[in-house]
């Protein structure tokens, strides 16, 4: 064959290169050489693969024409769009017009003429909202005039006229009480209108102004018809009732008979709707009060013991009557207090059997018939007394010579009236008898108190405080004459093991002396006499003037005892330390009440009204919610310098006493006297070493039987640190020789004062490390004491040499220092 022309045949392809797919096919069809030349099998072989291009061609022809087809029709959607966008332009002559985007008349338009006509459009809606309000309120207050005329026509002048009595009665009665109930619809309405305009429209201050000045001349004309009527009512009923004494005089009162419950139905019927009438009077009256407090941005006024009208028409008679009697008892102010307990506790059952379903007929959410009559009644008594007695007593304790009759009968008052309160409180807890009557006023209750009488009148709150102060620190001052009030008691509680941890003890446990627990008790007696106040800044103001100013008397006292009492050296003065002792032992006791006190929610709420009142945080330190803040951090001050003067002078003692022992550089490394002995022979403690320890024990013995567990606990284990310090930089800076025997002359001396503090720790020698430090240098191997020279001489690896030896408290040069004072023999 010609090589140019098999070089320009197609190359076939190297088989490694074949796919696998491929490879199959070859080995099918060409099994053997044969197959290659036999021409039967190539003509199928060339057909088949024939057969298959066409249909593949077939299959790729078909799905292209449909790629071409779905292309297409795609493309003139697009056109038509395009096309369609083109017009619209054209339409609004925006694309080839000379008056498109740039033009001046365009530019007009969007600029000046667009937002005239929204705004032509808002003011006209707006002018269209107006009138439709106005028109409305115009109706509404249409109305209310027509009802008010119908229900005013009806009065015929006197409300105590039999003619006018009869009429209460009649069918004309029904009639006017539906008329009252339309007109106060009628301010509903208009209150609700008038409320969507202040809050949507507040520039209509002119219609607001006009439609309040009509509904007000309406309401001032209408309101004093409205409670004369139930007024008359209330005379017809028999109210009030003759307060009829008993045969004893002014000692006390028959029981009462209450109308209310004994209505007939006629006049029960009317007497229901004249009350329903008032309490929705009330609650439109409250509604507009708030409407104008929000709209003249003022605060609103807390009215939570706002008494209910109705309520007070009942009271109001009644108070003239038993205020007759009052002023006849100006020096028996005990009998108005039983005057006014007997009126409350004899109408109250019929009271809120009576009224209380009116009240919720009424749809008066979270009213009490019960709590509004105690309240007033309250609120009677309060305003008699304010008026009659305690002017007349403040003025008479601005007299000096007529202080001390005031401040006496300041207190009985004062002593009546928390007294009543509480009784009165457990007329509002009837149906839970099973509380007690001290219990704490909660909630609402909390206003029906005579002592809101000093919430209004800081000055007599002054005066009553200064009273309660003075008459405080008396009761103190003669608990504070007896000796036993300051003597510590030892008697244990039973069940309580002396030796366990201070976490598993009491509170009480903690040996004050009996002067601290009355201390305690005179000031929660102080805490316990304001705490029916209503308001809680008046109630911390009294508490900083009396409780909080007699606390800082007595840590005045405490100071002046302890710098009475001097702490000697010498241990002697055994009366001294046990003062000392109980003087730290009341003052941690008064810590952990205050700390107990001020964790109550009444103290947290009075701490955020002196906050909310503008009182500056003095100290960012301490815990600033906390209310005996100032007193609890100058007790933990006294605490803690008293145990430091406890501790100095233990130490000081000590130090005085081992002087000889740690300067004496002869003391360890004489081996004269111990050549005889063998290494481990029991040695004796050091002579100048012994009385150092007897002094010591003999002061750990005597604070812990007089000390608190818990600064008992502080206080040794600063002793023992102290001690760690002091003899072991004795002997590294006396630079104190070490023998053999010496060194274990040493760690007998320091067992014995490791022993004294036995009783109070399981393993009292980690108190003292480097010490513990010392001995284990002192018991090292000639050949490692030289190792261990020779590696802290490198000062790269000192320290970590020192890890090595489980050293970590002594430094470098104190343990080089302490292996040089050994002395090794031969």
């Amino acid at each position: 064959m010609d090589p140019s022309s098999s070089s320009s045949l197609p190359r076939l392809p190297n088989v490694a290169d074949l796919t696998p797919q491929h490879s199959a096919f070859l080995d099918q069809h060409f099994q053997t050489k044969r197959d290659l030349s036999h021409e039967s099998s190539n003509l199928f072989l060339s057909s088949s693969l024939s057969q298959q291009c066409s249909e593949l061609e077939s299959m790729f022809l078909l799905h292209a024409s449909k790629r071409t087809v779905s292309w297409i029709s795609r493309s003139f959607r697009a056109k038509s769009s395009l096309q369609q966008l083109s017009l619209a332009l054209r339409n609004l002559s925006l694309r080839t017009s000379p008056h498109g985007f740039g033009s001046k008349r365009f530019r007009r338009v969007l600029t000046e003429e667009i937002p005239r006509l929204a705004y032509e459009m808002n003011r006209i809606e707006s002018l269209r909202c107006y009138l439709e309000t106005a028109v409305q309120l115009e109706a509404l207050v249409g109305d209310l005039e027509d009802a008010s005329l119908f229900v005013m026509s009806c009065h015929t002048g006197n409300m105590f006229k039999l003619k006018l009595l009869n009429s209460l009665i009649s069918e004309d009665a029904g009639r006017k009480h539906d008329k009252l109930l339309q007109a106060i619809k009628a301010m509903n309405d208009i209150e609700e209108v008038l409320i969507g305009v202040e809050k949507f429209h507040p520039q209509w201050y002119c219609l607001l102004k006009s439609v309040d000045t009509r509904v007000d001349k309406i309401l001032s004309a209408l309101r004093p018809q409205i409670f004369a009527d139930h007024r008359a009512l209330l005379v017809s009923l028999g109210w009030p009732p003759k307060l009829l004494l008993s045969n004893s005089g002014n000692d006390g009162i028959t029981d009462l008979p209450n109308p209310l419950v004994l209505m007939q139905e006629d006049k029960r019927r009317n007497y229901s709707r004249s009350f329903i009438a008032l309490c929705a009077l009330q609650h439109l009256q409250k509604r507009k009060e708030e409407r104008q407090l929000n709209n003249n941005n003022l605060i609103e006024i807390d009215t939570q013991y706002k008494q209910l009208w109705a309520i007070d028409e009942l009271v109001s008679p009644i108070a003239s009557r038993m205020e007759y009697h009052f002023t006849k008892w100006s020096e028996q102010p005990e009998y108005m207090f039983a005057l006014a307990y007997k009126v409350t506790r004899d109408f109250i059952a019929g009271i809120d059997g009576v009224l209380q379903p009116l009240i919720d007929k009424a749809r008066l959410v979270s009213c009490s018939a019960k709590e509004a009559w105690v309240s007033a009644v309250v609120q009677m008594l309060s305003g008699f007394l304010e008026k009659n007695v305690f002017s007349l007593l403040a003025e008479r304790y601005k007299v000096k010579h007529l202080k001390s009759n005031v401040s006496s009968s300041w207190l009985h008052l004062v002593d009546l009236t928390i007294a009543f309160d509480k009784k009165m409180q457990s007329l509002l807890n009837l149906e839970t008898c099973f509380l007690a009557v001290s219990e704490s006023f909660e909630g609402q209750s909390r206003g029906v108190s005579v002592l809101s009488i000093f919430c209004n009148r800081p000055d007599w709150l002054k005066i009553w405080a200064k009273i309660e102060f003075k008459n405080a620190w008396k009761k103190l001052n003669t608990e504070l004459k007896e000796e036993k009030s300051w003597v510590i008691s030892r008697i244990s509680k039973p069940g309580i093991d002396n030796n366990q941890e201070y976490l598993l003890l009491a509170v009480e446990d903690n040996k004050a002396p009996p002067i601290a627990e009355f201390f305690l008790k005179i000031i929660w007696d102080i805490i316990e006499r304001c705490k029916t106040m209503p308001s809680i800044l008046s109630r911390a103001q009294f508490i900083r003037f009396t409780a909080g100013r007699l606390l800082w008397y007595f840590f005045k006292l405490l100071l002046f005892q302890f710098k009475a009492k001097e702490l000697r050296l010498d241990n002697s003065d055994n009366v001294a330390i046990v003062m000392v002792c109980g003087l730290i032992n009341a003052a941690r006791y008064i810590w952990i009440k205050l700390q107990e006190w001020s964790d109550a929610i009444e103290f947290l709420e009075m701490k955020i009204a002196e906050n909310d009142a503008g009182k500056p945080i003095q100290d960012n330190t301490m815990d600033n919610g906390c209310f005996f803040n100032e007193e609890i951090r100058s007790l933990s001050e006294m605490e803690t310098n008293w145990l430091i003067e406890i501790i100095a002078v233990v130490l000081r003692q000590f130090e005085m006493l081992s002087w000889e022992y740690v300067q004496n550089d002869d003391s360890f490394k004489d081996n004269r006297d111990f050549t005889n002995l063998r290494e481990d022979v029991d040695l004796v403690v050091s002579d100048d070493f012994v009385e150092a320890l007897y002094a010591l024990k003999s002061w750990l013995q005597t604070v812990k039987i007089n000390l608190n567990r818990k600064d008992f606990l502080d206080l040794w284990r600063s002793i023992a640190e102290g001690l760690d310090h002091y003899i072991s930089g004795s002997i590294v800076r006396n630079e104190v020789w070490f023998s053999k025997v010496g060194a274990n002359q040493f760690e007998a001396d320091i067992q014995a004062l490791i022993f004294i503090f036995q009783p109070y720790c399981v393993r009292p020698q980690a108190f003292f490390p480097c010490i513990g430090e010392i001995l284990k240098l002192l018991k090292l191997k000639k050949e490692e004491v030289k190792l261990m020279q020779t590696l802290l001489s490198n000062n790269e690896n000192g320290f970590e040499c020192l890890h090595l030896y489980g050293i970590s408290n002594l430094s470098v040069n104190q343990v080089l220092q302490v292996l040089r004072c050994k002395i090794w023999v031969g």
